[in-house]
């Protein structure tokens, strides 16, 4: 018989069962918005399994974002029950599971969202599951959102009395509730505890977050508040960081604090996470410093105060290169209310936070979805498993951007997991989901395994699956070595994983997969078998040394390796994980092994390619026959008789980068186009639009044929621009014929010159002129159709601008007497009548007039 502990009849989530069981038994499902420390997490899940005895027997599947929160959620439970973990209630991990003698035993399991993706596309229908609760769901992990996604579907589909919850205490209530098919939102009221905010920024301006950086001197402020936090404060200390490096060195500078200082973050072994959530022992003070695992799902026994760092760190992939790497942001207003509460959970506490009250309104309000973040292959590959490829049929809270989901469907083309073109999936993409690891790692796992053996293959991809400490070296081989010799956690969770690859790979086997590379390196080397696993996961990151220290990648990326690194001086590498930090001019190579030149055609072998290439490089036409592996060149021969259509496009792209300035403009087709330029902004159609980009996307309209007799730059230099340029009159229509009239090329002044008007400016034109032989006209000559008056340069009789006008008869009564003063005295041969409207004009002195 199952006895309740007292502490579970007082949680604050009790009063909300009610109104969550109705809508459970109504629509179906629910969306539960509780506050930190209510018991949503634990004994939600009891009382929805029928575990406090008022209520049916159901089986309940709850799902944590994290391992340390499923474990934790699990023993607790158990321990409100008085049993072990494994009785009523279990969990599973990946590479760990209690849950008793069977499934059926559990009337609850705690899962990570990796885990229940897994058994969802094993059974669509979670046979024998009543109730899942998606925990956390405002952190909007991208397993989660697939998760909710999928389980509506089976709703809808399969089973329509299938449970649905999704609990949180800061999150899109009205968002989840419509993915969710418009169920209720339920609300419980916490009687969690007051927590004083105190602002304590920096005293000093600190630098920025930039890619994985944070400025040392934050990081100095932050142990400097956990001190002054022990001292003003009672209890425990939670401090977040964004990192498990920022932890290491604010753990370094408290060394000598009067408190034990505990470190936890998803690398953590078990152990001492199992000791933070166990409590104080014998009255000691403790400091935790940790990553956003501690923010949900986990009470940490003693904490009175929180400091917090006010960072975090999302994920940023470089679609085009495939390069990805997490960066440093500031964290959501959402997580800072998630953490100050864990400061009062069990009594009054206070949080620190390290920036100023003024900055709090600018964070974001919650975190950016994962899904608008992060690299897409795993999801492409989990969507196209569901059958829906596209994943337009599903429901998601955000849908995934276009980019990133066409990069991953290619990704997954490449690896041979989806079909081209349809992007299902095949019989060697569902044996790579099984595996329960991303597409490249599941494909260098299933490939490598009948070249080195399953154990060999095992060991390098659990290297990849989780980057080895920097210790370990950047010399891939080296860590595998360092892994099986280490007695450190990283050492133990890679045996563990290790074990899990193993059985996967064994139970997956099938047939070697098209271009593994034939060369047998089952006793081979460490040094060839970590450069053919890295090779086959990361076929695009293959590499060939430039000679210069750096390499270059077959997707195009330039990279180094550090100084003094065992990589260096390699013909070829393979990168396993390398970043870009902003700004950066090259990838930095942080893991990666040494291959041969067969192996890297071997596992990249669908990007190799040969053939002709004409490209525009160096100010003129370059033609080659090229073999190349992506975009690293192997080797290279003068084309000398190039296909027109490949020299065409060449010239097409010197253009482009050039522009038309290489082709021959007189001043007649400069004048030209300033005038069709000029009709085009203010008549519009049909006179052309003749600005660079216009041209280019009309050349075949304007440059043939002069552009297909071309060979090379001199013989672009001899095109006649203007001859070309009036193929895009409108002689169709007849209009050309009027361009003259429209924007013609001179206008007739009164003293009958025949003066050249200036369109540079296709704003207005300029009609320059002498003063003298505008006499008599009291009206600014006008142009296209007089719709656009010239602007008038008046010019002395020097040629030098005497006064600019728009407006001649304004200028005739206001502005020409100041003119006349100042010029009459210097030029007293040329004529200055008092009444310039009514004088005649004239190009001659005064003594040519008198003659």
């Amino acid at each position: 018989m199952i006895r309740l502990r007292n502490e579970a009849l007082d949680l604050p989530v009790r009063s909300a069962l009610p109104a969550l069981r109705s809508a459970l038994e109504g629509p179906g499902g629910a969306v539960l918005c509780a506050p930190p420390g209510t018991g949503k997490t634990t004994l939600v899940p009891l009382a929805l399994a029928g575990l406090l005895g008022d209520g049916p027997e159901r089986r309940v599947v709850v799902a944590e974002p994290r391992r340390i929160a499923a474990r934790a959620a699990a023993r607790r439970m158990a321990w409100l029950l008085g049993e072990k973990v494994g009785e009523s209630v279990g969990y599973t991990v990946r590479g760990e599971r209690v849950v008793g003698r069977d499934d059926r035993h559990a009337r609850v399991e705690v899962v990570t969202t990796g885990v229940l993706l897994q058994r969802l596309q094993r059974d669509q229908e979670l046979a024998g599951v009543d109730v899942v609760i998606i925990d956390e769901c405002h952190e909007r992990h991208l397993d989660a959102d697939t998760v909710a996604a999928f389980l509506v579907d089976v709703r809808a589909a399969l089973r329509p009395e299938l449970r649905l919850v999704a609990a949180s205490a800061t999150t899109d209530a009205q968002g989840w509730s419509r993915i969710l098919g418009d169920v209720p939102v339920v609300e419980a009221r916490g009687t969690s505890y007051p927590v004083e905010v105190v602002w304590a920024p920096p005293p000093r301006p600190v630098r920025p977050p930039h890619g994985m950086r944070v400025d040392p001197a934050l990081l100095t402020h932050v142990a400097s508040v956990v001190r002054r936090a022990l001292a003003e404060r009672e209890g425990d200390v939670l401090c977040f960081l964004p990192g498990v490096g920022e932890i290491a060195r604010v753990a370094g500078q408290l060394g000598d604090a009067p408190a034990e200082v505990l470190q936890v973050h998803g690398r953590a072994p078990a152990s001492v996470q199992d000791a933070v959530l166990a409590g104080p022992a014998d009255g000691a003070r403790r400091v935790v410093l940790a990553t956003s695992v501690a923010e949900s799902s986990l009470t940490v026994p003693g904490v009175r105060v929180v400091v917090d760092a006010g960072l975090a760190r999302e994920p940023r992939v470089d679609h085009a290169r495939g390069l990805s790497a997490l960066t440093t942001v500031r964290a959501s207003q959402a997580a800072g209310r998630q953490r100050a509460g864990r400061a009062g959970r069990e009594a009054p506490g206070a949080v620190y936070r390290c920036w100023a009250e003024a900055e709090d309104a600018r964070l974001p309000r919650f975190p950016a979805p994962e899904i608008k973040l992060a690299d897409l292959s795993a999801f492409a590959l989990q969507a196209a498993c569901w059958g829906d490829p596209d994943a337009s049929g599903l429901a998601l809270l955000d849908p995934p951007p276009s980019g990133a989901l066409a990069a991953a469907r290619s990704v997954l083309t490449a690896v041979g997991a989806v079909s081209p073109g349809s992007g299902r999936v095949t019989e060697r993409g569902a044996r790579m989901a099984r595996v329960g690891l991303h597409p490249r790692l599941a494909r260098a796992l299933l490939d490598a395994v009948p070249l080195v053996g399953v154990r060999r293959a095992a060991e390098v991809v659990a290297l990849l699956g989780e980057e080895p400490p920097r210790e370990y070296g950047d010399d891939l081989a080296a860590a595998w070595r360092a892994a099986r010799r280490g007695g450190d956690g990283y050492a133990a969770r890679w045996r563990t994983e290790v074990r899990r690859l193993t059985a996967a790979a064994e139970s997956s086997a099938g047939a070697p997969a098209p271009q593994a590379p034939a060369r047998d390196l089952s006793r081979g080397s460490d040094e060839h078998v970590a450069g053919l696993v890295a090779a086959l996961a990361f076929p695009e990151r293959v590499a060939r040394g430039r000679g210069d220290g750096t390499y270059l990648m077959v997707n195009g990326t330039r990279a180094e390796v550090r100084a003094g690194s065992a990589l260096t001086g390699a013909e070829w590498i393979a990168v396993a994980v390398a970043d870009r930090p902003v700004g950066a001019g090259h990838a930095r190579v942080l893991l990666g092994a040494h291959i041969g030149e067969d192996v890297a055609l071997s596992a990249a072998a669908p990007l190799y390619g040969e053939g002709d290439e004409v490209a525009w490089a160096d100010g003129d036409l370059v033609a080659r026959h090229v073999e190349r592996l992506g975009a690293v060149e192997l080797a290279v021969r003068p084309l000398l008789k190039p296909a027109p259509e490949l020299v065409r496009e060449g010239l097409l792209a010197g253009l482009r980068e050039e522009g038309t300035a290489l082709l021959n403009w007189s001043r007649g087709a400069r004048e030209l186009r300033e005038r069709l330029a000029f009709l085009h902004r203010h008549l519009g159609a049909p006179w052309p639009d003749v600005s660079e980009s216009a041209l280019h996307a009309r050349v075949d309209e304007w440059l043939e044929p002069e552009l297909s007799k071309a060979r090379r730059r001199a013989d672009l230099r001899r095109i006649d621009a203007g001859q070309a340029l009036n193929r895009l009159l409108p002689w169709a229509t007849g209009e050309a014929t009027r361009l003259d009239a429209l924007a013609p090329e001179r206008v007739t002044v009164p003293s009958g010159s025949r003066i050249r008007l200036d369109y540079s400016d296709p704003g207005q034109p300029v009609l320059a002129v002498k003063l003298q032989e505008m006499f008599g006209l009291a009206e600014t000559p006008r142009i296209a159709d007089g719709a656009v008056p010239v602007l008038v340069h008046l010019l002395s009789p020097a040629g030098r601008p005497a006064a600019v006008t728009a407006d001649l008869a304004s200028f005739w009564r206001d502005g020409y007497r100041a003119v006349r003063a100042e010029l009459r005295g210097r030029y007293p041969k040329h004529p200055w009548p008092e009444d310039p409207a009514a004088a005649e004009a004239t190009r001659f002195t005064n003594a040519r007039l008198r003659r």
